[in-house]
């Protein structure tokens, strides 16, 4: 790396930690004030409110990631073209591209952070934020853990099972009173219900059970088998196939459907054992994958809308284009959201709703910086 790099490097990575650090302390203070409340009512102590926020951090990060990247380019910048350090970089016969290269460099490498980011921390993360704020205060304070799912139906239309569960256990993945229902290829129906189930050595494992089978010309004199201990090796639904389900399921039905919250892998799995979908879970599922995979492109897209206006920016019109890419981001994302809305709803082809703001603002952040004089 030459020492041009190196300093224009050091010049943009000393604003983006201030950047980050100043909207996570706002955050957190404002977040906090509004929330107060509900913790207390809950019966939180500072220790449990602050692995709350510890939890929390990780989205917040994938958030506000971009707009902090956007404003530590604006002022890295407008700084080097105030001392006239752009002037002098490319009366020397550096091109503007070159220059950029460590900026566009250092978008590459925050979009695969924020890529993994969303895959790995970000959806187990959300679901402690749950499981913290969903334990009673007697729980918590003894360490237990303990989240009952009620009234659950599982399709796994990959096999044609359907399963009805009357409570699923979402961190031990133990189940009371299930009823698994589905049909073999030869056309007997079989229903198989149990007082409990639980996964064990990846297995399923059934308690109590009794289990009957309709035959195609008996249909209503089922012949039924009973037993102490049932395994099905044969049922391969996974637990975490079944939580992927009970996420999917709240998110169609709560308001902010239309922001990415389900990793690839979770719909990777869904679809899986749905390859038939409605059209409302189609459009859903395609626009959160698409979604989960546009959206760290966003700190290149940032980069790009950001050199126009900083490298073009002196003295006189310092303001201007820093209120000018503000601006134009502050449009990029109000588009981002407002197609993922419309691609959640099925007016908008998923991919559509999801790249277009990206592709939209990318090139034209490049077709600004190739005027650039």
């Amino acid at each position: 790396m030459r020492l041009l790099d190196r300093y224009l490097l050091r010049e943009l990575i000393v604003p983006l930690s201030y950047c980050l650090s100043g909207f996570l302390i706002f955050w957190l203070a404002f977040d906090l004030l509004a929330e107060l409340g509900v913790y207390r009512e809950r019966g939180m102590g500072a220790v449990e409110i602050a692995r709350i926020y510890w939890y929390k951090s990780p989205e917040l990060l994938v958030t506000i990631l971009p707009i902090a990247l956007l404003l530590a380019m604006l002022y890295a910048l407008t700084n080097h073209g105030r001392h006239q350090e752009l002037t002098a970089m490319r009366a020397a016969g550096i091109g503007l591209w070159r220059i950029c290269a460590p900026y566009l460099a250092t978008g590459l490498l925050l979009t695969f952070a924020l890529f993994a980011l969303n895959e790995l921390w970000v959806p187990r993360s959300a679901e402690r934020v749950n499981l913290l704020l969903s334990e009673p205060s007697a729980t918590r304070t003894s360490g237990g853990q303990s989240r009952w799912y009620p009234n659950l139906t599982f399709r796994n239309s990959k096999d044609g099972r359907i399963w009805h569960i009357e409570e699923f256990n979402l961190d031990t993945f133990e189940m009371r009173n299930p009823h698994v229902s589905w049909q073999t290829p030869e056309g007997t129906r079989r229903s198989l219900i149990a007082g409990s189930a639980q996964r064990t050595d990846g297995t399923w494992v059934f308690h109590d059970v009794q289990e009957f089978i309709f035959l195609a010309d008996r249909d209503f004199d089922p012949a039924s088998t009973s037993s102490k201990v049932l395994r099905v090796p044969e049922f391969s639904e996974s637990p975490e196939q079944i939580r992927s389900e009970i996420k999917i399921q709240g998110i169609s039905r709560s308001k902010s459907a239309s922001q990415p919250q389900l990793s690839i892998e979770e719909i990777a799995d869904y679809l899986r054992l749905h390859p038939i979908l409605s059209a409302r879970s189609h459009a859903l599922l395609y626009t959160q994958l698409h979604a989960r995979l546009a959206w760290p492109w966003t700190c290149l897209v940032v980069i790009l809308i950001a050199i126009p206006f900083g490298a073009a920016s002196g003295r006189r019109n310092l303001f201007v284009g820093v209120a000018s890419s503000i601006s134009i981001c502050f449009v990029f994302f109000i588009l981002l959201r407002f197609g993922l809305a419309l691609g959640t709803g099925g007016q908008l082809p998923p991919a559509v709703a999801a790249w277009l703001p990206n592709v939209l603002f990318g090139t034209t952040g490049i077709w600004l910086t190739s005027r650039v004089r």
